[in-house]
C-alpha cells in the first residue's frame, strides 16, 4: 500500500540519497517531464537553474537552522525540456546530522500562481528574504551588502515585476493576490 500511496500522491516526491534521486513518483515525472525511469540515479543539480543556485541551496541546509532536518522554500527549478518554473520545495532529511546523506522531497509546480522572470542570483536572494519581511538594512547585514545595495537590487526587482511598491513587490513575487 505504500507504494500505492507514494506512487501516486498528487505531489511530486523524490527520494535523495546524497543528492541523487534514487527513486520518484509519477507527479515528479510528470511536473519535470518524463518517465520516472528518466530520473533514477540523476543529480537533482541537473533540474536547478544553475550550478550556483545549486550550490547556495546546498549551503543553506548546512546552516543552523536546517538541522532541524526540515526544509521548505519557493524556487524556481529547471524541466527536463530546459524550461523555467516556480516550484514549492519540502524536504526532510532522515538523517538530520547528515542533511545530504538521505532525504524525502517534496515538489509542488506553483508556476501558475507566478510568473518566471529572469533574475540575478543576487536579486533572488533579496526577493527571497524581502518576501521574509526584512527590512533593507537586516537584508544588507544578512548579505553582507549596503542598505543602498539592497535598495538598488529591490528598484530592479520592482521593475521586472511591474510593481510600484513594495508590498505589491511581495504579492507577485508570493503569488498573492493583490
Amino acid at each position: 500500500m505504500s507504494d500505492l500511496a507514494f506512487d501516486h500522491a498528487p505531489v511530486g516526491l523524490a527520494v535523495l540519497e546524497r543528492r541523487v534521486i534514487t527513486r520518484c513518483n509519477l507527479q515528479f515525472a510528470a511536473t519535470f517531464g518524463g518517465t520516472t525511469a528518466d530520473y533514477t540515479g540523476l543529480p537533482i543539480a541537473d533540474l536547478y537553474p544553475s550550478q550556483e543556485d545549486f550550490n547556495r541551496i546546498g549551503a543553506l541546509l548546512q546552516q543552523p537552522e536546517a538541522k532541524s532536518g526540515s526544509y521548505s522554500d519557493e524556487r524556481i527549478m529547471r524541466r527536463r525540456s530546459g524550461a523555467l518554473f516556480w516550484c514549492r520545495v519540502r524536504g526532510r532529511s532522515v538523517t538530520p546530522e547528515a542533511p545530504f546523506q538521505t532525504g524525502i522531497w517534496s515538489f509542488a509546480d506553483i508556476s501558475e500562481d507566478r510568473p518566471v522572470v529572469s533574475l540575478t542570483p543576487r536579486e533572488r536572494e533579496v526577493a527571497i528574504l524581502t518576501c521574509k519581511g526584512l527590512s533593507a538594512k537586516e537584508i544588507g547585514q544578512q548579505l553582507e551588502l549596503s542598505y543602498r545595495t539592497v535598495e538598488s537590487h529591490r528598484a530592479h526587482l520592482l521593475q521586472k515585476f511591474g510593481a510600484r511598491k513594495l508590498p505589491e513587490l511581495v504579492a507577485k513575487l508570493t503569488g498573492m493576490p493583490l
